[in-house]
C-alpha cells in the first residue's frame, strides 16, 4: 500500500524456550482429541466424572479394598493368608475379644493385652488431649499477643510438627535413655540416675509429654488462626467499659472460639485414639505392658508375634474403625449444631 513502509524481515532464530515448548504443544495436541471426543459423547456437564476417574481408582484401590478385606478377614479364623483358604467363623473373633469377666479389669479377660491395650490408649488419649488443649490454647493466646519476637517463637512451637514422628522418638529416646542427656544433668547436679522407660509411671508420663511436644504447634496454629479471625473491635468495645481481661476471655473469646476449640479437641482425641510409632519407638509397648497401645496391639497380633492371627488383629482393627467413626460423626455433629 502507498505510504506504508513493509515490515523488516527477521532472520532470528526461535529461542531455546520455544525449541523446548514444542514437546509440550505436541502433547496437548495430542489429548486434545479423545477429550473432544469424550465430550462430545458425554455431555459437558459429565467431563467431573472423567477428571475424578483416577482418584477414585487409586481410593477404590488402596482404601476401599483394603477395608473390605479386613471386614472379611474379622469373621475368618485359622493361619492361612489368602481369604479363600480361611474358614467362615462369624462373629467369633468378635466374641473372643469381648470375652470378659469385667472390662475395667484386663486381667479377667481372655486376650487380655487387647483390653490392656484399650485401657492405656484410654488413659494415654484422656491425659494427652486435655494439656494438649490447655497448653495450645495458652500459647496461641500468647503468641496472639504482640510480644517480642512473636514470629520466631510462632515458627520454634510449629518446627516439630514438621519432624517425622520416627524422629521425635528417637530424639527423645536419646535423650530420656539410662545414660541419656537428661540423666547426665541430673547425676551432674548431684541426683541420682532415673529410669525413665523403664519404670511404667515414667514410661507413660513421657509417652504423653512426647506426643504433647510434638503435636502441639499444629492446634496451637488452629486456635491461633480463629483468635486471630475475632473483630479487634469488639475487644476495644470491651476496653473501653473497663471489663477485666478474664472476664472477656471467658464470655468473648472462649464462645468466639468455640468451633476452633471442637475441631481441636476432634482432632486430638481422633490422633490420640490412633497413636503408633512414637510410642513405639520411644518405649516398644514397655514396661511389661505399661504403654502397650490399641493400634500396637493390631500390628503385633498380625505381623509380630510368632503365632500371627490376621483374623483376631482383622476384628480389633474394625473396632477401633467405628470408634473412630463415632469420633468424627460427633465433631460433625457439634460442628452442624454450632453453625445453626
Amino acid at each position: 500500500m502507498p505510504g506504508v513502509e513493509p515490515l523488516p524481515k527477521t532472520t532470528a532464530r526461535p529461542s531455546i524456550v520455544a525449541w523446548l515448548g514444542i514437546p509440550f504443544v505436541l502433547a496437548m495436541r495430542i489429548v486434545d482429541y479423545p477429550m473432544r471426543a469424550l465430550q462430545r459423547a458425554l455431555g459437558e456437564q459429565r467431563m467431573a466424572y472423567v477428571f475424578l476417574l483416577p482418584n477414585l481408582i487409586f481410593f477404590s484401590l488402596f482404601v476401599f479394598a483394603p477395608i473390605v478385606i479386613n471386614v472379611i478377614f474379622s469373621v475368618t479364623g485359622g493361619p492361612a493368608l489368602f481369604p479363600s483358604e480361611r474358614p467362615f467363623v462369624g462373629a467369633g473373633q468378635y466374641a473372643y475379644l469381648f470375652d470378659c469377666g469385667s472390662y475395667l479389669d484386663p486381667s479377667t479377660c481372655r486376650e487380655d493385652h487387647f483390653w490392656r491395650g484399650v485401657a492405656n490408649t484410654f488413659r494415654f488419649t484422656a491425659s494427652q488431649v486435655v494439656a494438649m488443649v490447655l497448653l495450645s490454647l495458652l500459647t496461641a493466646v500468647v503468641l496472639n499477643m504482640k510480644i517480642r519476637g512473636r514470629g520466631f517463637f510462632r515458627a520454634v512451637y510449629f518446627f516439630p510438627v514438621l519432624l517425622s514422628p520416627v524422629v521425635v522418638a528417637l530424639i527423645w529416646k536419646w535423650i530420656l535413655q539410662r545414660d541419656g542427656l537428661l540423666n547426665a544433668g541430673i547425676i551432674g547436679l548431684g541426683g541420682e540416675r532415673i529410669l525413665f522407660l523403664v519404670e511404667p509411671g515414667w514410661a507413660m508420663f513421657w509417652a504423653v509429654f512426647v506426643s504433647i511436644w510434638a503435636h502441639m504447634g499444629f492446634y496451637t496454629l488452629i486456635l491461633l488462626a480463629g483468635l486471630q479471625a475475632i473483630p479487634s473491635d469488639i475487644y476495644e468495645a470491651a476496653e473501653m467499659d473497663a471489663t477485666p481481661r478474664w472476664r472477656v476471655f471467658l464470655r468473648l473469646t472462649l464462645p468466639l472460639l468455640w468451633p476452633n476449640l471442637i475441631v481441636v479437641i476432634v482432632l486430638a482425641l481422633i490422633r490420640g485414639v490412633q497413636t503408633f510409632d512414637e510410642v513405639f519407638v520411644l518405649t516398644g509397648g514397655g514396661p511389661g505392658t505399661a504403654t502397650l497401645m490399641i493400634v500396637q496391639y493390631i500390628y503385633e497380633t498380625a505381623f509380630s508375634n510368632q503365632v500371627q492371627n490376621f483374623g483376631l488383629a482383622a476384628a480389633a482393627s474394625v473396632v477401633l474403625g467405628v470408634v473412630l467413626c463415632l469420633l468424627t460423626g460427633l465433631q460433625l455433629a457439634l460442628s452442624r449444631r454450632k453453625a445453626a
